[in-house]
């Protein structure tokens, strides 16, 4: 199967915490969903994404307390954000030149989904996004750029 817009391979529906809600809570929601991130969310607008990998590397591992932690604090913030209507094959390359595995889809301000490289594996030639995410460095920074170490 190959798809042409996002919006025919995304994963509808956003699972989502308030910037204020602790670690724990972002945690719990993640488990009670079989997860791994969560979009941190003011309101209508995404201003980051929370992963597990946050939780554990960058506050557990630091010996941060996760019940006294803001999701806020912890997240990736700046997340790139890609459209329903956005072309697979852009939004495979901006996954594969930003080293992203899943990315928020918002319509008018509106978290309404996700895509990952899961999600393209069906669609249009993702071969090579897997292939170069997978073959990537780690730097120390998750794939929105923050320090992880």
């Amino acid at each position: 199967m190959t798809a042409d817009f996002v919006r025919e391979v995304m994963t509808p529906g956003v699972v989502a915490v308030r910037p204020d809600a602790s670690l724990v809570e972002a945690a719990q929601l993640m488990r009670a969903q079989d997860i791994g991130d969560v979009v941190v969310a003011d309101g209508r607008r995404v201003v980051g994404i929370l992963t597990d990998r946050d939780i554990t590397v960058r506050s557990v591992a630091e010996g941060i307390d996760p019940l006294t932690v803001s999701a806020g604090s912890m997240c990736s913030t700046q997340p790139l954000l890609v459209a329903p209507d956005d072309p697979v094959a852009a939004v495979s390359a901006l996954m594969r030149a930003h080293a992203v595995r899943r990315l928020p889809v918002v319509e008018d301000g509106l978290p309404v989904g996700m895509v990952s490289l899961g999600d393209l594996a069906g669609a249009q030639d993702p071969g090579p996004a897997l292939a170069e995410i997978s073959r990537a460095e780690p730097d120390g920074q998750d794939a929105y750029g923050q320090d992880t170490l």
